[in-house]
């Protein structure tokens, strides 16, 4: 058994850095629990984001579409999935967790209808002096008389004596994009008649996982209150909100499962090795307390950790770990004082320390508050636990504390070390391969999507784009915003966009589009079509003259000149006229207010062939309305990732050069310096091929990966480069560095490589990078170590 035993002076100076110890992680652990977690996507846009990247962001976080939940009811026949429809419907319009629920029943037909009817000469675009003038009311009269043949004739001929220019069906179509599901039974039904479909608008924000986590609750319980028993009868549900909330729980329960499986493995193999519960528990304490500096660091700096950097800032602490097993294995033996170890390996952990440290703080000067995080996190974990190891822990062990002797297998593994050398050409071949590799598939070999980090499945995304379809709901890929200190100047706005818009429309460069201000005329508009209707005397003798040759007589028209007569008189709409109707949902949607800052929003549909970009931004220059962006907020997610990721090769490329410096300054032996950088490349090198290999594409997640295993083996390297490496190989203490090696390797290959199998890609990446990384930077770190030990 491997002793370490302690001396008095020892135990005297270890009261103070353990009471410091326990007071700093008090500390820590008040600051963990009272701190803020944020999902806040704008932890990853750049301090200062353009416009393009602000609207991104707001419509990540509260979108048109970021608060939409999609739902459909499979199974039976259509009458059941109608009735559990309009059950659903009723119990869900009375939670206050959703702002509308719309199964197409006509719960508020008569309201919307009745608002357009008595503000169509308000609302209608169509209102012109010239279109009261003698011809213009003779040419609509004409199109609303030819209506009265069409399928709408026996509502034309309804509203032809109120309402005879066709303001009302114009609005209708205008309203109405034609994609629409179709009604079945008094409720929405997909195409195919499959199943019966509701769309519905949460009031919580789309970045607020738990909030839409409650009322995906609230649906299944409306689900299985309406259905009964009936088990044949299905519900599935999609919309950003869903995805949110189903990735998380997909993640949580991935990590809960594999951290599960890997830190069993580890605890037995831990126990296999020290054969002492007390070593297993000790070993623990760098960990646990790296990770709650870490977590305090992060939350002094910047007010709250994100999710992203919790769960990798974790990841790169695991280096802490290694700290202990070195502390317990190398121990000398039959020594008279811990300071053994301090003196002649402490200077090693700790300049590998060092080398993780300049590698991590690179990452610091990051533009993006989220990669700053994830390096200040890093840093902070790993100096914590290097320190609790150094000056704490070797105070907590008791008394004649032992280990289970591993000179056996580090004697073992020192023939193997002795002739790794041997491989030295083979290694280099494996190099040239993997260069090559990375040179031939150089322009792919970064993933610049940010679709890339997407925890979903195909499946789940192909079901997502059939109910999209089904509902007719916006994918909000496309968008124009307006932008304007007031209401007023950005109602006027969308509508001189409106109409550069409909013009795309009428060519067939766009499908639809929509806008407030169809539903919210600026004022301005509205005076100008109030100003548009003659007074009665003169109305009514353009009717007159109007109606000769038509087959209706002017008297009949008397409701018509009493209606224009009303709203001439009447008010302008305000934005408290659209309540109780649904078209108030529309307008929320659409016109945001965030301080004193107005912004209007056109989301644009793509015709079948798909929208050209040019086209739309040629005729948004033609138009020349000040303070209008046009986003793709695919292409624009997608540059944002890039910039991300491109930021962050850099910033690595600068920290491995400012590692490359210290370990310059402190081996001061350029060879030396070689044999430690290059076993830490060569991983680099050949992990990366091998993922182009297995026709993959490198993610920001692999990026991480690659900087932890530079992390890990760096220990390695410095080891096998101690300067007493030749002198080592004669004593006891050899064969001990290289099992602690193992066992510290062993246990990191145990840790990530099931992340390796994980379903999720955002642990794949990381599992699939980090495992074979650290493996083959201990193999090569051998291979490029001196070639005489003896």
């Amino acid at each position: 058994m491997t002793a370490i035993p302690r001396g008095p002076t020892v135990y005297r100076g270890g009261m103070a850095a353990i009471s410091l110890w326990l007071a700093l992680m008090i500390a820590c652990a008040w600051i963990a629990v009272r701190g803020q977690y944020t999902a806040d996507l704008s932890a990853f846009l750049p301090h200062d984001p353009t416009p393009a990247q602000q609207l991104l962001l707001d419509q990540l976080s509260d979108g048109i579409a970021s608060r939409l939940i999609l739902t459909g009811i499979e199974g039976g026949d259509a009458t059941l999935r109608a009735g559990i429809s309009k059950k659903m419907a009723i119990a869900l319009r009375a939670n206050a967790s959703f702002a509308n629920v719309n199964n197409g029943e006509p719960v508020s037909v008569e309201r919307d209808r009745a608002y357009l009817f008595n503000n169509r000469y308000l609302l209608s675009p169509a209102v012109t002096p010239q279109r009261f003038e003698v011809e213009g009311l003779r040419a609509a009269l004409g199109d609303s008389i030819d209506l009265i043949a069409s399928p709408a004739g026996m509502m034309m001929r309804q509203l032809l004596p109120r309402d005879p220019t066709g303001e009302l069906m114009r609005l209708l179509e205008q309203f109405d994009s034609g994609n629409r599901p179709q009604l079945t039974e008094g409720v929405w039904m997909s195409r195919d008649g499959a199943r019966a479909l509701l769309l519905l608008r949460t009031r919580a924000l789309g970045f607020d996982i738990d909030a839409q986590a409650k009322a995906m609750a609230s649906i299944q319980q409306a689900f299985d209150a309406a259905r009964g028993g009936d088990s044949a009868i299905k519900m599935v549900m999609s919309g950003p909100g869903v995805f949110a909330v189903t990735s998380r729980e997909t993640i949580q329960r991935e990590v809960h499962q594999l951290s599960l499986m890997s830190s069993t493995i580890i605890i037995v193999m831990l126990l296999l090795v020290y054969r002492s519960v007390t070593a297993l528990g000790l070993g623990v304490l760098p960990v646990v307390s790296g990770a709650l500096a870490g977590v305090a660091a992060v939350m002094l700096g910047f007010g709250s950790v994100h999710g992203i950097t919790l769960g990798f800032g974790t990841a790169l602490i695991g280096e802490a770990v290694d700290y202990s097993i070195y502390l317990f294995v190398q121990s000398e033996q039959g020594g008279a004082h811990t300071q053994d170890w301090v003196q002649r390996f402490w200077p090693t952990v700790r300049l590998g320390v060092l080398t993780s440290i300049f590698g991590f703080a690179s990452l610091l000067l990051s533009g993006f508050p989220g990669l700053a995080q994830l390096g200040l996190y890093a840093i902070s974990g790993l100096v914590v636990a290097a320190m609790v190891t150094r000056f704490v822990l070797p105070h907590l062990l008791p008394a004649n504390f032992r280990i289970h002797d591993v000179s056996a297998i580090g004697q073992a593994l020192l023939g193997l070390v002795n002739r790794a050398a041997a491989l030295r050409w083979l290694v280099a071949l494996v190099l040239i391969a993997a260069c090559a590799v990375l040179v031939t598939h150089r322009a792919t070999l970064w993933n610049t999507s940010l679709g890339s980090l997407s925890p979903l499945r195909d499946a789940d995304v192909a079901h997502d784009a059939g109910l999209r379809a089904d509902l007719g709901a916006p994918d909000a890929r496309y968008l124009v915003a307006v932008s304007g200190p007031t209401r007023e100047a950005v109602l006027q706005s969308a509508e001189k966009v409106s109409a550069a818009l409909q013009a795309l429309v009428e060519q067939g460069d766009l499908a639809a589009f929509e806008s407030p201000s169809r539903f919210l005329p600026s004022e301005a508009a509205q005076r100008a079509r109030l100003a548009s209707l003659p007074p009665p005397n003169e109305l009514a003798a353009r009717v007159a003259e109007a109606v000769k040759g038509q087959p209706i007589g002017a008297a009949k028209l008397a409701p018509f000149l009493a209606d224009v007569e009303r709203t001439r008189q009447q008010g302008l709409i305000k934005a408290a006229d659209l309540e109780l109707t649904s078209m108030t949902m529309a307008v929320d949607a659409l016109l945001t207010q965030k301080r004193s800052h107005w912004s209007a929003l056109l989301p644009l549909t793509a015709p079948t062939g798909g929208i050209q970009a040019e086209r739309v931004r040629a005729a948004l220059d033609k138009a020349a309305v000040p303070n209008t962006l046009f986003v793709d907020i695919k292409a624009e997610s997608d540059q944002v990732y890039s910039g991300y990721l491109h930021e962050a090769i850099v910033l690595s490329l600068g920290g491995l050069a400012a590692l490359i410096l210290l370990l310059a300054v402190t081996l001061r032996s350029a060879s030396r310096v070689a044999r430690v950088v290059a076993p830490l490349a060569a991983a680099v090198l050949t992990v990366a091929a091998g993922l182009v290999l297995c026709g993959l594409q490198l993610t920001i997640l692999h990026l991480v990966g690659l900087l932890l295993v530079v992390a890990v083996g760096s220990n390695y390297a410095l080891f096998f480069d101690r300067a007493d490496a030749r002198a080592l190989i004669a004593q006891t203490i050899a064969p001990r560095t290289l099992a602690s090696m193992l066992l510290a390797n062993a246990t990191t290959v145990a840790g990530f490589g099931l992340l390796a199998f994980s379903n999720v890609s955002i642990l794949q990446a990381v599992g699939s990078t980090v495992a074979p990384g650290v493996m083959l930077a201990l193999v090569y770190a051998a291979v490029f170590a001196r070639k005489n030990h003896g």
